[in-house]
């Protein structure tokens, strides 16, 4: 696939960016060499594999949570998982009371989408 000048400046425009004529061409080749790999990804044959649902390996997933109060990272570097427990978060009314122009519960932002 080959990105256009044209591709870069939309999508430019869109995230409110002023760039360069350098800046174009050299974002319009970086994003064209992204894109040139994703379609080579593309072409694997991935029918064999199956989907990962968890990042780490199953027994090291386990083992992180049959070890209560264990270190921050294991013997293998990697962090050990924690139990997922709700907690109050109670800075809403803080946060709000510093921003420019807020309006309860939310933040009041200038419209940045025209179309």
């Amino acid at each position: 696939m080959t990105i256009s000048r044209e591709d870069v400046l939309r999508v430019a425009e869109l995230a409110h960016l002023e760039l360069t004529p350098a800046e174009v061409e050299l974002y319009r080749g970086q994003l064209d060499e992204i894109l040139n790999y994703v379609g080579k990804l593309q072409e694997l044959d991935m029918a064999g594999v199956e989907p990962m649902a968890q990042v780490l390996p199953r027994d090291h997933a386990a083992a992180s949570h049959s070890a209560p109060g264990a270190s921050a990272a294991g013997a293998d570097g990697h962090p050990e998982l924690r139990d997922d427990v709700v907690r109050p978060c109670d800075v809403a009314d803080a946060v709000l009371a510093q921003a420019p122009d807020a309006a309860k519960p939310f933040f009041r932002v200038p419209k940045v989408i025209d179309r």
